[in-house]
């Protein structure tokens, strides 16, 4: 998913718009969190998101875009165990021991939030609990870097930091991005890199961080559809994102149900 080459710059009334699609998209996670369970379809998830957009007048971010010739189908990438990202929402039936990573997008005036999480569908065993926690982990400490003054290879490199002791697979392919009247803006925000190394950032900025973890390599390949991403070797993947707004007064992560400093 691509979009503008345009670095933008928000007002303090543009994040107030951003706030308020961050808040529909933390309640799109909620409603699809608690709903999931052995024997749900992904397309199930997506129909409950659907509902949540209506409820706070915004609309999808992820519906419709791409090559008009192959548009994405579902307001939720819905992305079960080998899937890194982009999942199309459809029949797919979770089972016990599954994982699955749930993407959402909502467009409020014209604004865009954008977040993600991943979670185990029962019981699963301690490597891939510990895969979804340790992403957790490495999204936060790449938050906590953006602040305006620092580097973007200061929030890579955190993130890339709490991956190492693992051992675990840095997806390089796919990375984070600014945000804001598009759901892709410049700059690139990857998920690996060196402290004081990149982009400067500034008040004004806002991006979405989003580290994707394998349990195997980095490696990975799209599937027919052209959108599905898979791990080259099968291992299970993990997903976690937040928007982060660079405001006058601190940072701001506005993908939460109360959005807060980071």
């Amino acid at each position: 998913m691509t979009g503008t080459r345009i670095i933008t710059i928000k007002t303090p009334a543009d994040f107030d718009k951003m706030l308020v699609a961050g808040k529909c998209v933390a309640a799109m996670h909620d409603v699809v969190r608690s709903a999931v369970e052995p024997g749900v379809t992904t397309g199930h998830f997506d129909k409950l998101a659907r509902q949540v957009l209506d409820d706070f007048d915004c609309q999808p971010s992820f519906l419709g875009y791409g090559d008009p010739g192959n548009p994405f189908t579902g307001v939720l990438c819905t992305s079960p165990n080998s899937v890194i990202v982009h999942g199309i929402p459809g029949d797919h039936v979770l089972s016990d021991g599954d994982i699955i990573s749930i993407d959402a997008g909502a467009i409020y005036q014209g604004w865009h939030g954008d977040a993600a999480f991943t979670v185990a569908v029962g019981d699963v065993p301690d490597d891939v609990a510990n895969l979804i926690a340790v992403t957790e982990q490495a999204l936060w400490a790449g938050l906590e870097q953006a602040q305006d003054g620092n580097k973007l290879g200061d929030v890579g490199a955190a993130i890339e930091a709490t991956a190492t002791p693992h051992g675990i697979g840095v997806v390089r392919e796919y990375v984070g991005h600014g945000i804001g009247r598009q759901m892709h803006e410049p700059p690139s925000v990857p998920n690996y890199g060196r402290r004081g190394r990149g982009f400067r950032i500034k008040t004004g900025m806002a991006f979405a961080i989003e580290p994707m973890f394998n349990l195997g390599t980095e490696d990975s390949y799209i599937l027919e559809d052209e959108w599905t991403v898979v791990t080259a070797d099968g291992s299970f993947s993990a997903h976690f994102e937040h928007t982060v707004l660079i405001t006058e007064e601190g940072s701001i992560v506005s993908t939460l149900e109360e959005p807060r400093p980071v």
